[in-house]
């Protein structure tokens, strides 16, 4: 039994020459989990929008048998609100039916977030969360809806390896449940993994639809990108083992954390807790741990974002502890924030202006290098796909380097051969001599990448791990994110 039928679905955005979608037929079934892949701007998200109904087709027609619910790349929250508060928002419980029952709110979100094993508290502001934690709102407000088909935007490239398994668990319990499913997603390995059928979309057009047992990891990437990749041969091969660029042993590091604590005012539990690290030229030192120990406090203090309340930091000997994000930049800062819509880039102005806000380095190059797909220059940052607007940030970011530059999930959303680029030119970027902040959920991109690894775990340094090859790796890290060690 299908629950949706797409037939002959057609999409054209004013001023754009191409089709974001091109006479796209497909079918959901009862039940069934759907992995719909393709490269940046292939169109993916522009479809799901039409079956959604906050986009309306040109030409072709939807067909749905129950509610959709959808989480979105860039997330549909109220930050000054709390997690129950986004999950029962539009359908809360009222007391006198007028006034929020916020008792029975966080009764709610408490009992949906244990059975699907999520680790967001209910009652922690939206704005205080990680952006994995944003997602379990998200994905919790669906659940709350009682949803029959469930769409997820890339709902793992934020997600460390623990919360992935979890998160399919949840999904598969879902869909044994009846509940049908679709999957935007650019990871080969997870289709294979969690999906019954796979539909691959190429500039706007369906280039083929299969059972997901009956086609290979290779096949899928022909069809997305319809040239030979070597990027699954050579996927997992870890430049990152690289020896960092020797320097002078007694020159001082170029950023340096000393017992750095950062406090949330009325809580006695500090967010960062006595935190102490250098980064040297040449060097790329990576972040990672579950979501809410700590890294999206690492990211705001670097950022300028958020102060310590103790300890002191320092660039290359100078004292930047309490300075603000303009003027780190001044400094020498280059940051791409996890965040990409609300810090990273300024949806209302051009894509140019965006380009030029630090740098004098040809625009049009750089677009070109970097394969920002777009329809005039002139044209507002929001129109750019969530994939597109990333590879512009971070073409702007490294061509602009001076002295160190912060990563904080830097492939997330983009497609495998703009994955596999970004991480080359991060690579390319530390044999300048750059010293590299790296912050991570994604493990394969932190080994990829990586010299050492720093894993949080409740706000503190749980370890560090030297990132040399050895084949306890992963299990170190894996110790470490829970707090066995």
């Amino acid at each position: 039994m299908n629950i949706i039928e797409i037939s002959n679905i057609s999409k054209t955005y004013p001023g754009k020459p191409n089709k974001a979608n091109d006479d796209i037929s497909l079918s959901l079934r009862k039940g069934e989990i759907l992995c719909v892949a393709g490269e940046n701007g292939a169109g993916k998200t522009t479809l799901m929008k039409i079956l959604c109904g906050l986009e309306k087709q040109d030409t072709g027609f939807t067909c749905v048998n129950g509610n959709i619910g959808m989480v979105h790349q860039h997330f549909m929250l109220f930050p000054e609100y709390t997690a129950a508060e986004n999950i029962v928002i539009g359908f809360e419980p009222k007391i006198a039916g007028f006034f929020l029952d916020k008792k029975k709110s966080l009764e709610i979100s408490e009992k949906i977030i244990s059975e699907n094993n999520f680790s967001i508290k209910s009652n922690v502001k939206v704005k205080e969360l990680t952006l994995g934690e944003m997602q379990q709102v998200e994905i919790c407000r669906i659940l709350y809806r009682n949803s029959d088909i469930i769409i997820l935007d890339e709902p793992t490239s934020i997600l460390t390896e623990t919360e992935t398994n979890s998160l399919f668990n949840t999904l598969k319990t879902l869909s044994s449940c009846g509940k049908s499913i679709i999957i935007i997603t650019h990871k080969l390995d997870e289709i294979k993994r969690i999906s019954d059928r796979v539909a691959v979309l190429r500039k706007g057009k369906l280039t083929g639809i299969s059972d997901t047992d009956k086609i290979d990891k290779m096949d899928i990437a022909r069809m997305m990108i319809n040239t030979y990749t070597d990027v699954l041969e050579n996927g997992n091969k870890n430049e990152g083992l690289n020896p960092p660029v020797k320097k002078d042993s007694l020159q001082e590091p170029v950023l340096k954390f000393d017992n750095v604590s950062v406090y949330r005012k009325g809580q006695k539990r500090p967010l960062l807790d006595n935190i102490s690290f250098s980064v040297n030229e040449g060097e790329i030192l990576a972040f990672t741990g579950v979501g809410g120990n700590g890294l999206g406090v690492i990211e705001a203090v670097m950022g300028g974002f958020l102060h310590p309340a103790a300890g002191r930091i320092t660039l290359k000997g100078r004292d930047i502890t309490h300075l603000s994000s303009r003027e780190l930049r001044k400094q020498g800062l280059s940051y791409v924030p996890a965040n990409r819509k609300n810090v990273g880039s300024a949806q209302n102005a051009t894509i140019k202006e965006n380009l030029i806000i630090n740098h004098g380095e040809s625009y049009e190059s750089l677009l070109e290098k970097y394969n920002v797909k777009f329809s005039n220059i002139n044209d507002k940052a929001y129109t750019l796909s969530g994939g597109n607007l990333q590879k512009l940030i971070l073409a702007r970011e490294i061509s602009g380097f001076r002295d160190y530059i912060v990563f904080s999930e830097p492939t997330w959303g983009l497609d495998i051969a703009a994955g596999k680029f970004v991480m080359n030119e991060i690579m390319e970027t530390k044999k300048k001599g750059a010293a590299i902040i790296l912050i991570s959920t994604n493990l394969e991109e932190t080994l990829f990448l990586s010299d050492r690894i720093i894993v949080m775990y409740r706000g503190k340094i749980a370890g560090v791990v030297i990132n040399d090859g050895a084949s306890d790796v992963k299990e170190k890290i894996g110790k470490f994110m829970q707090g066995i060690i």
